[in-house]
């Protein structure tokens, strides 16, 4: 594989029910060769991704076989827990840290394993509403190291992405923490959209983005229109996640990507090589665009949606010349 940018896609995204083919089929038509999983219905209801059972996720292994498909990440939720055992008003769950590091975490590892992928995604816990982060940055770094380990110790990497209301909330706090850690199995994921929400101008989500750079894994592709700039005093501030309704294509949004493509392809080989050095076949631009509406733990765009997200990604790679590919006539009889 020689081009440098690897378009995946949230294949939950793209299906009403949730369902294997309904999935599977419109990333196929999109002309996608990998897809993120999180949420699918495997026969048995639609559960996420660490919940299926050895005959659901067969079942799931030959689907991608039939459509020629492979997994780029789980699209897991580890990390989305309480740091600590606190009464904050949310609904965010609390496992004590050993029991979360032998449970969840050793699923979404299984589950990497079952789907034959390298990348699996998580967050940075959740600290006390309405409070300041800094307090519990030093535990959180700790924890993320133990993860870091037990993906490492199985041949994984796991992909910190930046989200409004946990620790991580921003890319200078990401980059903080990779620094700390110099951890190879752990890598960060950039997300313009979730910084829009929380009130970033388009400067600051290029000055975030740059941050991240050192520790860029790979790339969620959500953008969000904002009708103004909160700025600097936004950073932090709780994000009702479920109330946020102008979600955009991201040629469209307030989130910068055509001047953080730029910045990005001159760094681009450098990133390619880090993830090669990690199994993966490249960098990967996943869509998550949320067209129809998203929340804390997933969203919805439709098949059309996902078309419009892909063409609104291609145009502007287009501008920043960037190189993608896309399946081929060729790759028919493959």
């Amino acid at each position: 594989m020689n081009h440098e940018v690897i378009i995946s896609g949230f294949a939950d995204e793209a299906a009403l029910d949730k369902t294997i083919d309904q999935q599977f089929a419109a990333m196929a038509a999109l002309g996608l060769q990998y897809l993120s999983i999180r949420f699918i219905d495997a026969g048995k209801g639609i559960r996420n991704v660490l919940e299926l059972d050895e005959t659901e996720s067969e079942h799931v292994r030959r689907r991608l076989g039939d459509y020629g498909l492979n997994i780029s990440s789980i699209g897991s939720p580890v990390g989305k827990v309480k740091i600590a055992d606190f009464d904050d008003g949310t609904g965010n769950r609390y496992v004590p840290f050993h029991e979360y590091l032998n449970s969840e975490v050793q699923v979404a590892c299984d589950a990497a394993e079952k789907f034959q992928c390298r990348l699996i995604r998580g967050f940075s816990f959740y600290h006390p509403r309405d409070t300041d982060h800094q307090p519990w940055l030093s535990q959180a770094i700790d924890q993320l190291g133990q993860i870091a380990d037990a993906c490492d110790a199985r041949g994984l990497t796991f992909g910190l992405e930046v989200e409004a209301n946990l620790i991580g909330h921003s890319g200078d706090i990401l980059s903080h923490i990779h620094q700390s850690l110099n951890h190879p199995a752990l890598v960060l994921v950039f997300d313009g959209g979730n910084l829009v929400t929380q009130g970033f101008a388009p400067q600051q989500i290029l000055e975030q983005f740059q941050a991240m750079l050192p520790g860029l894994g790979w790339m969620h592709i959500k953008d969000y229109l904002s009708a103004e700039s909160a700025g600097q005093e936004a950073r932090g501030r709780y994000v009702d996640e479920e109330a946020l309704d102008h979600f955009v294509p991201v040629d469209m949004g307030s989130g910068n990507h055509l001047e953080v493509f730029r910045l990005l392809k001159q760094h681009l080989p450098q990133v390619v090589q880090r993830m090669r050095a990690r199994g993966v076949p490249g960098f990967f631009m996943d869509l998550e665009p949320h067209l129809r509406g998203g929340g804390q733990f997933g969203g919805f765009s439709g098949p059309d949606g996902m078309g419009i997200a892909l063409r609104a990604l291609a145009t502007l790679l287009g501008e920043a010349t960037i190189d993608f590919t896309l399946r081929d006539f060729a790759s028919l009889s493959q």
